[in-house]
């Protein structure tokens, strides 16, 4: 009897345990978004992200500040780097450019074909040429 009990609650707790791998996860929100949509999903924020940093050649401590309780780790809310509110101010005139004088309407989708991007000028540089 006691031998049934045991059995029957290690098949119950190890069936818990392997169900629980299913269970739907809360999706890392972010937060201060100022031009990306509020609602974009944690992995279309990392493609933008990604596309960001290939166009640029740079990688994300280019932009974000590292946490002050962590530096090992970035911060990715803060604002303490310039270059992010740049950033900003670019990705809203790539959206002006597309939409005035390619007729993009929603430029603001991430998923966009926008004819006017970041690499456009950027080619793989932080800074492009004056030319």
């Amino acid at each position: 009897m006691k031998y049934k009990a045991i059995a029957t609650l290690s098949v119950l707790v190890g069936t818990v345990v392997m169900l629980s791998g299913f269970m739907p996860k809360e999706e890392k929100k972010a937060s201060n978004l100022k031009v990306l949509p509020k609602d974009i999903s944690y992995e279309e924020l990392d493609k933008v992200m990604d596309g960001f940093k290939a166009a640029l050649g740079v990688k994300c401590n280019f932009c974000h500040a590292a946490s002050k309780d962590d530096p090992k780790h970035l911060d990715f809310a803060s604002d303490a780097k310039p270059e992010k509110e740049i950033a900003r101010s670019m990705m809203k005139m790539t959206y002006r450019i597309n939409k005035k004088y390619f007729h993009i309407k929603d430029v603001y989708n991430t998923k966009a074909v926008l004819a006017v991007n970041c690499i456009t000028c950027h080619r793989g540089q932080a800074h492009p040429e004056d030319k």
